[in-house]
């Protein structure tokens, strides 16, 4: 199954809660849960909960894992 995220620009807790079970009931049926083309924002939300290193998760991103956006400097 394919999630598209590339529309999405805010997410919380609870999206990364479903994501999270959807990816659990998937795997119970053998099946894998692909998340495509978040945001900067939302992949980051991703990586620090952890959902992309979930057993049958893949997250197809233009960003590699873990290459954190550059801040903005204050003004």
């Amino acid at each position: 199954m394919t999630v598209d995220l590339t529309e999405l620009t805010f997410a919380d807790a609870s999206l990364m809660v479903d994501l999270a079970l959807l990816a659990r009931r998937l795997r119970a049926h053998g099946r894998a849960i692909m998340l495509r083309g978040p945001q900067p924002q939302i992949q980051t939300l991703i990586e620090i909960v952890g959902i992309h290193t979930l057993p049958g998760v893949e997250l197809q991103s233009s960003r590699p894992t873990g290459a954190w956006p550059a801040r903005r400097a204050a003004v």
